[in-house]
């Protein structure tokens, strides 16, 4: 399934790239230098709108496009979904026939690549109609291509390690200060958890399948993986550590044996050690926690990532955007819906948080009270660290990274390759993707 991932991404760059003139050429006429968004039409308007998700997703939304529609009777949303894997292989095909939809569910992989090539409309051009005053400046960052506003973050994560706080009694191991706590302290801990497990269960299941543990660890080690321009400017010492603790953490018993943790990854956040009870701890989103609380059924508890209290270190990750094609006919009726979705407690109480926490400071604290606990534990988790600068965006060809780390640590996991050489192998894919993009 890996190699079919990287053809689809493969697939999705060059489709658009194909038509990255027309496109840009597009642009550059008719409305886009107009001030603001323009007039909203007397007469009957239809926009095109999609998203990627589940049936949760799919239901809730169409309820916020059938209260939008109450409201503004003369425009009707035509709504199409699709799953993950399938979003991007008909979202490429759309914008190469010119077709894209008005309205689209945005993500951080592919930003950069459809606004650089001019399928996305520079929000900032609608002016006051759709409204980002309640965005703090730095989540507004988080969807900036260049100097364009070309996606406003829907919802925001961070990571966290997630603890069972039951199999932390069950271990007799208390659970650490994690204002305070490093990576050795988290190691030793682990380690302690898996030998009173006994092989029932491990101090932790290993990460590195995806690039947010390699941005973080970057950032609490003085780094970063991409800079401002969109270069892979992450040094090879880092990704070597980074390797090298999920190797070591493997090796001491810490975390699961090699085949079990690639089996288990194949699996989704299901079949995941920690929501089989099958780790005390585990790295993910912070949103991620009402599931695994669920899957579970045990208290689950959100710790701070080892070595990133300080201030600066964390970064909010967007869960995801709303953004809008070059190429609308209606730009005033598109701003109008979007302002609806990001900003009116109406959607808010429809959609609460399974977009991830709200980016929106005022509707954040409006739908909060409202929340189950672990949705409010979600929500306090975001109030209390302190993040730094927004992450640059991925750059166009950027996408690749996850098959690349994810192939990287398995051959890690199975001493097929070592930690320094696994960095400078992923540097020079890597940097090759995006390259190869420009």
């Amino acid at each position: 399934m890996r190699n079919l991932k990287v053809t689809r991404r493969t697939a999705v760059a060059l489709s658009i790239a194909s038509v990255s003139a027309v496109l840009v050429s597009a642009c550059g006429t008719a409305d886009s230098t107009e001030e603001g968004a323009g007039e909203l039409s007397d007469g009957p308007v239809t926009l095109s709108m999609t998203w990627w998700g589940n049936d949760t997703r799919t239901t809730n939304t169409q309820e916020i496009i059938d209260a939008f529609e109450v409201k503004h009777p003369n425009i009707t949303i035509e709504a199409s979904f699709t799953a993950f894997s399938e979003y991007w292989d008909k979202l490429a095909t759309e914008t190469a026939a010119r077709n894209t939809p008005d309205i689209v569910q945005m993500d951080e992989k592919y930003i950069s690549t459809y606004a650089s090539r001019g399928a996305l409309l520079d929000l900032s051009e609608l002016g006051s109609t759709l409204n980002t005053d309640d965005y703090d400046p730095t989540v507004l960052d988080v969807g900036r291509v260049k100097d364009g506003l070309y996606g406003v973050p829907i919802g925001l994560n961070a990571y966290a390690v997630v603890a069972n706080t039951d199999l932390f009694q069950q271990a007799g191991v208390e659970i650490p200060d994690d204002t305070t706590w490093t990576w050795a302290d988290f190691n030793e801990t682990a380690r302690q958890i898996s030998a009173a497990g006994g092989g029932n269960f491990y101090g932790t299941q290993a990460w590195g399948f995806e690039d947010g543990g390699i941005r973080l660890w970057a950032r609490s080690h003085g780094d970063q993986l991409y800079d401002d321009a969109g270069n892979v400017v992450i040094r090879p010492e880092t990704l070597t550590s980074f390797w090298q603790q999920i190797l070591d953490l493997t090796e001491s018993g810490a975390a699961p044996p090699p085949p079990e943790t690639i089996e288990k990854q194949k699996g989704g956040l299901s079949a995941s050690f920690t929501a089989t009870n099958g780790s005390a701890m585990g790295v993910w989103w912070n949103n991620q926690l009402t599931a695994l609380s669920k899957a579970t059924g045990k208290e689950m508890k959100l710790l701070q990532y080892p070595e990133a209290a300080t201030s600066g270190t964390y970064y909010f990750k967007p869960s995801m955007y709303w953004s809008a094609s070059s190429t609308t006919e209606h730009r005033a009726e598109v701003a109008l819906f979007l302002d609806f979705l990001l900003n009116s407690e109406e959607a808010a109480d429809i959609q609460q948080t399974e977009r991830g926490v709200p980016a929106n400071e005022r509707i954040r604290a409006y739908i909060t009270p409202k929340l189950g606990e672990t949705d409010q534990a979600v929500v306090e988790y975001l109030d209390r660290i302190e993040p730094g600068d927004a992450e640059p965006v991925t750059p166009p060809g950027g996408s690749a990274i996850e098959s690349l780390v994810s192939r990287y640590t398995e051959e890690v996991l199975f001493k097929r390759t070592t930690p320094a050489d696994a960095a400078n192998g992923f540097l020079k894919e890597l940097t090759t993707e995006v390259e190869n993009a420009r």
